[in-house]
Parts: structure tokens; C-alpha cells; sequence
């Protein structure tokens, strides 16, 4: 980790990303830069590790390959739709919201600590006297994105089960389009509380123990199909295959495995679309109504 700011790392991530093509692309170009969209799901503190993974990818697909970086899910999802981007890192939200049928291929879920699954983590500060979410009545109270499930859906079927809304329960909310900035929000009480991915919570514990060691965990939701890799319906059926045995052959090859000691993760394996049938049906309990709180 270098001594850079998050700030900082965050106005230098479009670097990595390349400017949208016109088109969809379909037709099979061999040289063809081949687009990988990343979103906040993704913890992107360290430029050196997306080259070395970017040079890891190239040599398996044997294409060129760039990171796109949006700041939202809705941002690229509308690349995914528009054929702007061939494949994605996204939250199991957006996927399961009427688009898998619709132009989304699952292409590999990624593994922690075991599992396919994580955790919607409501934080406080370390000094807070709050215990739990009802605790936070009146009070400020940061989410991800609007298409995050652990940053906004699974909150809200939290505070549902309570019998309230955001915009009851809470003084005032906000959106912070990262993870890792809901953590630092509440850390530096710029926020109350806040909903946050259990793994990139996890993930900055190990990595920036000194940020999270700001923050308490006081309610986790039930397990949820890990956000999954997704490839744009339509791209060319080699090019799937060859990226998806990339990421599910980087657990038994020894620069693989150095690459996903980086991202915290065991692996990547097989999807299943059923692993995502939790996030649907909460979000029709809810009646996923999308928007801003």
C-alpha cells in the first residue's frame, strides 16, 4: 500500500480505464481490446495489483485488456447494456433487477472465507453508544448506491421488518458510491451509521486496520450470493470461456493465488443463478421500489 490518500487513489483509478467504443462489437476481432468493467464492489485501492491482474487476464484470453472504472453500478450496467464493456464486476442487485434474461450471463462467483456469500454490515463509531440499528432513529445515516444490495437494498429490508422507512427512521441519509468512503464516513462521524459490503469491510480490516478499527459492527443481514462476475450477452463465445477458466483456474496457478491473497478471496467458481434468489425475493418484499432515500 503506498502513501497515497484514498482520495487521491480514487481521481487516479480512470486511468485504468479506456473510452467507450461506439457499437457492440460483436463480430469476433482478434486484437480487439477486450472491456472489464469494475464498480464499487471492488476494492481498488492498489493500482500496481489491477495492472498485474490486467497482465494476468491478457495472457490467458490472449487479448488486450482494460479496466473500466465507473463510480456506479448504474453506470455500468448501461455500459453492459449498450455493449460499451464485454464483461463486469457487479452487485447481485442490479443482476437479479429483470436484466440476467435480459443481456447478463453469470460468468464466475467469486469465493470468501469459504463461501459464495456475504453480508450487508451496519457500522457505527467504535465510540457510539448505539447497539443496533433501531438505535439509530434520528440520526444520520450513510448508504453505498442505490443499486447495492448491502449498501441500500438489505438495510431496507432491515428497517422494513422494523416497520419503518429510511426517510422515517433517519434524520438525514446520503449516498457515498463506495464502499470503502461509507466506511471512512462513518469513521471520521461525517455519518452516524452506515451499510456497508461485509467484505470490503473485512477486507479493509486486514488491510487498513486503522479505519475500520474506527468503526463497530452492531447488525449484519442474513448471507447473500456474493456479487458476481457477469459477461455481456452477445460477446463472443470463445472469448467467455477462455475468461471465465482465467478466473476459475487463478486458485491452482501460483501467480493466481498471489493475485487473489490480494483481493482477500479463495477463488472464483461456477455460477449459480439460484445463489441470487435471496436478493429477488427481498427485493419484491420490499417492491423494489429503486431511487434515493
Amino acid at each position: 500500500m503506498t502513501g497515497m490518500s484514498r482520495r487521491t487513489l480514487v481521481r487516479a483509478l480512470p486511468a485504468l480505464a479506456v473510452m467507450p467504443v461506439a457499437g457492440t462489437a460483436s463480430a469476433a476481432v482478434p486484437d480487439r481490446v477486450v472491456r472489464f468493467g469494475l464498480t464499487p464492489v471492488v476494492v481498488q485501492e492498489n493500482l500496481q495489483f489491477f495492472n498485474a491482474w490486467r497482465r494476468y487476464l491478457e495472457e490467458r484470453i490472449g487479448r488486450p485488456l482494460r479496466f473500466v472504472q465507473r463510480r456506479s453500478y448504474r453506470e455500468i450496467i448501461q455500459l453492459l447494456e449498450a455493449g460499451e464493456i464485454d464483461f463486469a464486476w457487479i452487485c447481485g442487485y442490479p443482476f437479479v433487477r429483470r436484466r440476467e434474461t435480459d443481456f447478463l450471463d453469470l460468468l464466475a462467483v467469486p469465493v470468501f472465507d469459504g463461501q459464495p456469500l456475504y453480508r450487508s454490515y451496519v457500522i457505527v463509531h467504535r465510540d457510539s453508544a448505539v447497539r443496533g440499528l433501531a438505535g439509530l432513529a434520528g440520526c444520520s445515516f450513510a448508504f453505498s448506491d442505490p443499486d447495492s444490495n448491502s449498501g441500500y437494498l438489505a438495510p431496507r429490508g432491515m428497517l422494513q421488518r422494523m416497520g419503518h422507512a429510511p426517510e422515517q427512521h433517519f434524520r438525514l441519509t446520503f449516498f457515498t458510491y463506495n464502499h470503502a468512503e461509507t466506511v471512512e464516513a462513518v469513521a471520521d462521524r461525517f455519518a452516524d451509521g452506515g451499510a456497508v459490503d461485509s467484505y470490503v469491510w473485512e477486507y479493509l480490516a486486514r488491510t487498513r486496520p486503522e479505519l475500520t478499527g474506527q468503526t463497530r459492527v452492531i447488525e449484519w443481514s442474513e448471507p447473500f450470493g456474493f456479487p458476481p462476475l457477469v459477461a455481456r450477452r452477445g460477446s463472443e463465445p470463445a472469448l467467455v470461456a477462455r475468461m471465465r477458466s482465467a478466473l476459475l483456474d487463478m486458485s491452482g496457478a501460483a501467480e493466481g493465488r498471489r493475485l487473489l491473497k490480494d483481493l482477500a478471496l479463495d477463488g472464483f467458481r461456477e455460477g449459480d443463478a439460484a445463489l441470487y434468489d435471496g436478493i429477488r425475493a427481498l427485493a419484491a418484499w420490499i417492491g423494489d421500489k429503486g431511487g434515493t432515500p
